[in-house]
């Protein structure tokens, strides 16, 4: 039951030293404060590499041929070999880790080489399969992706990227069904496309037109030579098995060494994006040792400051003893004291700082209807500030331990002759 009464009795206490307790509250202020402002920015931090890197697969990975690097079955070493269209189907038959497969090749990028009436721009030509949108997701402003129709019947249509959009078409004109010419041939338009991550692999998702992989590939005379492909795990395996079983298929495909470690190019995303993970584990664990480090020194001005305040009140801690006053009392004095002034200072750094980030996060709010913001929004989770209330109340109590021994050693005899 709360006890008016009480918190009085404390609050007078409190106030009647009010530049000291000012001082000594702004301490346990600036610490809480210093906390909530670096979680908050540390969480600012994640959300804005995450959002950088949503939509695409984190169970992917993609391959690349390159020089042998080992002699084997006759070939000598730094012998060159190309990916061919068959691996991509023995890869698919043999492989059951596999979720999606997409092949990919590049097409020449000239000056102007994307053009339609007077307008004209330099941009990338890409051939895809329609399993990439398992790989990097697609935002499509307009029409539809590549699908297999295009891919069996090699058709002469294409996806452009916003910024090709741009360029070519004015601003809200549906440009599926028109046509434009791409290093001299003309294709249909089906559909315009922004990619949602900010990852780029073979150039940005806006300044490329996508084709359909079997359609640039024979328009560019390429044979079946595959320049690099993208492939998705199932559910239940990793990125990790799957580009080991790859790269296995691969080498027996091409009579490459088993223990040839550079003929066959990847990378992995899912090691790449644990990288993160592991980084921004890294980087809590900084924030609250820096963070409780600072709340920690405040805290222990509070004790110092409650250890004055003890010695002042020697006679009428005495006095309270000689007529009766239990030890308990006493302790609970002096904690409350302690732990009220710690709570009103904290809470008061903890909401301060909540409306600082607040106020942060709707300016980036602003800012990213303009473009891609790096930082995300930096906000506080709620067990987040719980777990900071709870140690704050936990450190205000340890601020008043000291001192509440020291009470109890007072003894009326001693208060009497202090005097």
């Amino acid at each position: 039951m709360f006890d008016l009464d009480r918190f009085q009795e404390i609050w007078v206490t409190i106030t009647r030293n009010k530049f000291r307790s000012i001082l000594t509250g702004f301490g346990v202020f600036w610490g809480i404060f210093m906390l909530v402002i670096m979680l908050g920015a540390g969480k600012g931090l994640q959300l804005g590499m995450m959002q950088g890197i949503d939509g695409f697969a984190t169970n992917s990975c993609f391959f690349y041929d390159e020089l042998t690097s080992e002699p084997y079955k006759g070939f000598k070493k730094g012998r060159k070999w190309n990916i061919r269209n068959q691996d991509i189907i023995a890869i698919k038959n043999s492989i059951k880790e596999l979720d999606a497969i997409s092949p990919t090749i590049w097409g020449p990028r000239g000056t102007n080489n994307v053009a339609r009436d007077d307008k004209a721009g330099s941009f990338g030509v890409i051939g895809y399969y329609p399993d990439y949108l398992k790989i990097e997701q697609q935002r499509m402003k307009f029409g539809r992706f590549i699908n297999e129709v295009d891919i069996l019947h090699k058709r002469k249509v294409c996806v452009l990227g916003t910024d090709v959009y741009s360029e070519l078409f004015k601003r809200g004109e549906n440009p599926v069904g028109h046509y434009v010419r791409v290093n001299g041939i003309y294709y249909q338009v089906v559909g315009v496309s922004a990619g949602v991550s900010q990852i780029s692999i073979g150039g940005r998702s806006s300044e490329r037109v996508v084709i359909p992989f079997t359609t640039l590939q024979q328009i560019s005379n390429y044979g079946d030579a595959v320049h690099m492909f993208g492939a998705t795990a199932k559910k239940g395996y990793t990125a990790e098995e799957l580009e080991k079983r790859i790269i296995e298929v691969l080498k027996i495909q091409h009579d490459i060494a088993p223990n040839d470690t550079k003929a066959v190019g990847s990378f992995n995303l899912q090691k790449e994006f644990r990288i993160f993970d592991y980084l921004f584990l890294g980087i809590g664990i900084i924030i609250w040792i820096v963070g409780l480090g600072t709340l920690f020194a405040g805290v222990i001005g509070v004790s110092n400051i409650m250890l004055v305040t003890v010695k002042e009140r020697t006679r009428e801690i005495g006095v309270r003893r000689a007529l009766g006053a239990k030890p308990s009392v006493i302790m609970k004095q002096i904690l409350s004291e302690s732990l009220l002034l710690t709570a009103m200072a904290g809470i008061l750094g903890l909401c301060f700082g909540v409306g600082i980030l607040g106020a942060v996060g709707a300016g980036l709010e602003a800012a990213a209807t303009e473009g891609h913001v790096f930082f995300g929004d930096p906000v506080v989770p709620f067990n987040t500030a719980i777990i900071s209330t709870i140690v704050l109340l936990i450190c205000g109590l340890l601020a008043g331990a000291i001192p509440a021994q020291r009470a109890l050693q007072i003894k009326a005899i001693d208060a009497i002759r202090e005097e």
